[in-house]
């Protein structure tokens, strides 16, 4: 993506530029994770390199690995993956959208691990769709040590994931998370069992999933559901309802269009 027309990657850079002069102790930590990077691809692959990056594995070798996806299939081996690029973009538009504690569009990128979680996923599904699995399987390792959050390499998710604090998360291989689609801290996409195959939910687009909510099983959450905190779920959802409890139960109908992108956590919005 040509670096004059990506307005997102000029407004980080903004920012960038912004908190160097307010923080100038932090000023050469903004040039190397922002400043010194021409698209907002190489800052993310420096990013979570620097971070994954260890005595065994360093950082250049995970940087590598990150770059060859990214630019996977590209004539010039510099154009961005568009499915990954694209989606990531999603990714920071909606923590700045849908976090009040996100005032800036570059938090995501220096210092969310749920965004982090996120992009090393999103490396490692394409290393695992691709016959790598070894090295999607050491991402998926790295992150769960790292972060604290555990997406297998196999799970299939869209753009636009916000994964509030994001501690103690865990996505299953066979789960299926559309786009637009909101989490916080605890929630578990797991299987219910030792079956094979598809074994994990699948949850449509704009739902809100509480925090410590558990979605166990092969299970559909309908678009625009709401999960309320600390339910078990162990039966599909309806579209445009509220569950809530152990196991969850239907309580009603959030009053949001769509409950991911408000993120409202009390039941059907405090009673109304």
């Amino acid at each position: 993506m040509n670096q004059q027309s990506d307005q997102l990657w000029l407004d980080i850079r903004a920012e960038a530029e912004m908190f160097s002069t307010q923080e100038p102790a932090l000023a050469s930590f903004f040039h190397s994770s922002i400043l010194c990077h021409e698209s907002l691809e190489s800052a993310l692959t420096y990013t979570l390199s620097e971070i994954l990056g260890s005595a065994t594995v360093s950082s250049l070798s995970i940087r590598r690995v990150i770059a060859e996806v990214l630019t996977e299939g590209s004539a010039d081996g510099l154009t961005a993956n568009s499915e990954i690029t694209q989606k990531m973009r999603m990714d920071v538009r909606a923590y700045r959208e849908r976090d009040p504690a996100c005032q800036y569009f570059s938090m995501p990128l220096l210092y969310f691990k749920g965004f982090h979680a996120l992009q090393v996923q999103r490396i490692a599904h394409y290393l695992w769709c691709h016959d790598r699995k070894m090295m999607a399987l050491h991402l998926q390792s790295l992150c769960a040590e790292i972060f604290n959050v555990d997406i297998h390499p196999g799970a299939t998710i869209g753009g636009g994931i916000m994964i509030d604090h994001a501690t103690g998360v865990v996505i299953g291989e066979t789960a299926v998370v559309e786009d637009n689609v909101s989490m916080l801290h605890s929630v578990t996409l797991g299987g219910s069992g030792n079956l094979v195959g598809d074994r994990h939910p699948t949850i449509r687009s704009g739902v809100l999933l509480s925090a410590g909510s558990k979605v166990l099983g092969n299970i559909e959450i309908g678009e625009d559901a709401k999960i309320g905190a600390g339910s078990l779920v162990l039966e599909s959802v309806s579209a445009h309802t509220t569950v809530v409890g152990v196991p969850a139960r239907l309580v009603g109908v959030p009053k949001e269009a769509s409950p991911a992108l408000e993120m409202d956590q009390q039941i059907n919005g405090g009673g109304n």
